[in-house]
């Protein structure tokens, strides 16, 4: 029999993971709440055309996609909750009068994936992170930065890595040798990759100058700490204002994250491009020595809420509250002893039973046809029995 088989990657959880992750959850919606941060629900499917609005071509390879029987257009199953927040954030909460003012939204819920996004990982993460809308510049990027840190602080990770650079780097670059769609496609592929030997096979086959060969050569190769931002600038001197801008701006961001976390490990790699297709500006991922594969990630995403009618800037993080729970210090224990109650329809004892619930205890009323089960076996260390024509809760003896 194999019919009690999930898919693989599909995730379920019994009652002590369920609760932990539920009393997790809680905590993490306070915190939002605690920064100004308002809890959205998108839905669980939209039409595609939504869902891969200004994201690029992997999210919409990621979606699970289906037919909706009433219009026969073609749906998709959430792979990513971004979009969603940035249409309801464009379209659902725009205000002519207010528009333009910041909003902050978060957003908590299980996502579909039609592959785990690392070897081993779950196709169907509980997807959590925060968006903030209609502020561009450093303040909005390093609350966001700040508010991610945060979240992986409530939850006991230690020793955590980021690794940050801004696309606006290799983008600017490419723009400015005057790469075609098909230069930058295969080089932005191969700069994914870090593989060197490929790029300068090409660059020696490219109709690049000499001072612009070099300038692609030499950034793959500007990683490390941020002490590497200094020496990028004289090595892109010549890439024009744009590079040399966010590379001032990536200064300004670690200076005041290395202030505020001064037991952050920063990493810099200005050859990163995840998400060029979609990002504007800085990327980020957070790494830990323990695990092979980033915990959280983000960066900033502006203009996507054009297609919805409202082009503003955007900058977020997400992360996977499965990821937070495993590697958690905070265990979370299981549900508080229960209260046995026998099986009886006295009106005074349902009265008593209602009031201990109100009061916030676990009441267990026994059935019939299990009395074989000791108040142990259903996690119960105090019992209601009737002594003088009263109902009392009493102990039980171990």
């Amino acid at each position: 029999m194999t019919t009690w088989l999930l898919p693989e990657g599909i995730n379920e959880s019994l009652p002590d993971e369920a609760e932990s992750l539920e009393a997790f959850r809680r905590q993490l919606i306070d915190l939002y709440a605690s920064w100004g941060y308002r809890l959205v629900n998108p839905p669980i499917a939209e039409y595609m055309e939504s869902l891969r609005i200004g994201m690029g071509t992997e999210l919409d390879l990621q979606t699970v996609k289906v037919t909706d029987q009433l219009t026969g257009r073609l749906m998709g199953v959430r792979a990513d909750m971004t979009p969603q927040v940035a249409r309801i954030d464009a379209h659902r909460m725009k205000n002519d009068d207010i528009d333009q003012r910041p909003n902050r939204l978060c957003y908590i819920g299980t996502v579909l994936r039609t592959k785990a996004a690392h070897q081993g990982g779950s196709r169907s993460p509980r997807q959590v992170g925060a968006e903030l809308f209609g502020h561009a510049g450093i303040e909005s990027d390093f609350e966001v930065i700040s508010l991610m840190l945060e979240t992986l602080e409530i939850s006991g990770i230690e020793n955590l890595i980021l690794d940050i650079g801004h696309v606006g780097i290799a983008r600017g670059l490419a723009d400015y040798v005057d790469l075609n769609t098909e230069e930058k496609t295969r080089f932005f592929d191969m700069l994914a990759r870090k593989s060197l030997p490929e790029i300068n096979d090409w660059l020696e086959e490219a109709q690049l100058s000499s001072s612009d060969a070099d300038m692609l050569a030499i950034l793959p190769t500007l990683n490390g700490s941020t002490d590497i931002l200094e020496s990028a600038k004289s090595q892109l001197l010549d890439a024009g204002r744009l590079v040399i801008s966010a590379i001032e701006y990536l200064q300004s961001l670690c200076e005041l994250l290395k202030r505020h976390y001064p037991a952050l490990e920063i990493n810099i790699d200005l050859a990163e491009s995840r998400g060029y297709a979609y990002h504007t500006g800085i990327v980020y991922a957070v790494y830990t020595p323990d695990v092979g594969h980033s915990i959280a990630s983000g960066g900033r995403y502006d203009g996507i809420g054009k297609a919805f009618g409202n082009d503003r800037p955007a900058t977020g993080f997400s992360t996977d509250l499965r990821t937070l729970a495993s590697l958690s210090k905070q265990k979370i224990s299981p549900s508080k002893k229960a209260i046995l109650a026998p099986s009886s329809f006295d009106d005074d004892l349902g009265k008593l039973i209602k009031q201990l619930r109100a009061e916030g205890e676990i009441v267990i009323r026994q059935l019939s046809n299990n009395t074989s089960i000791t108040p142990q076996q259903q996690n119960c260390d105090r019992k209601i029995e009737q002594s003088a024509n009263q109902w009392i809760v009493v102990a039980i003896e171990m």
